[in-house]
């Protein structure tokens, strides 16, 4: 599954899981835009491990909650590299509180993020993915959107958001032969799940039937099919990556 030659554009990949997806679809040859909000120098460090292994990488700063930004975000990467082939919506926040506890603006924020920035980024590349010879969306959902998680009800409610637009998005652009689908993962080892403290560790471990947390590289593989030729006859679905947590 080479992405040689293949344009992707992969929000909030900076670090953890998004960064695994632009390192691991440029060791495959891929152009691959790395975007950040903040985080400047990790951006710089995925930028130059995606060449390292024989990809092209560009960094660009943007807040995918700001259309502007992310208008300027397009902008880098049709200088760079053309139009995108790829979109994968990857950025998103979390800000818990038990429901009762919640305040607007943690649920704005988080709405404003990820299904904000879905909204914006796809609707910015949408010309591009619906163009390509073979455009591919992909949204990044978590299985908190088909669980739900207590203290999470703005996240289980914009990552579940992104199951109905995944599929929406995916009606319009079977028109032009272009694909939409949506990857939930499960608990996955990255930065923020290696601050959780170990005995809530232990009891997620233990209602996951593989019995391990996911690694990066998990998602990231999933991501690649999704991303190239071979899933052409692949549209609308939701896959989960959660080592049977749902079984």
């Amino acid at each position: 599954m080479s992405m040689e030659g293949r344009t992707c554009v992969i929000t909030g990949s900076a670090r953890g899981i998004g960064r695994g997806i632009a390192e691991h679809l440029g060791a495959k040859g891929a152009n691959v835009v790395v975007n950040y909000r903040s985080s400047e120098e990790a951006a710089l460090e995925a930028a130059d491990a995606i060449e390292t292994a024989g990809g092209n990488a560009v960094t660009a700063q943007a807040d995918v909650a700001v259309r502007e930004e992310v208008e300027h975000m397009r902008e880098i990467c049709h200088e760079a590299f053309g139009s995108a082939d790829v979109l994968v919506n990857n950025a998103g926040i979390t800000a818990d509180d038990q429901f009762t506890e919640m305040t607007r603006e943690e649920w704005d924020r988080v709405m404003d993020v990820n299904l904000g920035g879905m909204f914006n980024c796809t609707q910015e590349f949408y010309d591009d993915i619906w163009n390509a010879d073979e455009g591919r969306l992909i949204n990044i959902s978590s299985v908190v959107g088909k669980q739900g998680n207590f203290g999470q009800a703005n996240y289980a409610a914009a990552k579940s958001g992104m199951f109905g637009f995944t599929r929406t998005i995916a009606l319009e652009f079977a028109q032009g032969g272009s694909t939409a689908n949506c990857v939930a993962p499960g608990f996955t080892r990255t930065d923020m799940v290696e601050n959780v403290p170990e005995k809530v560790l232990d009891r997620i471990v233990a209602g996951i039937p593989l019995e391990r947390l996911a690694e990066v590289e998990d998602i990231a593989a999933v991501v690649r099919f999704l991303a190239s030729e071979e899933s052409s006859y692949v549209t609308g679905e939701v896959i989960d990556v959660n080592g049977g947590m749902d079984l």
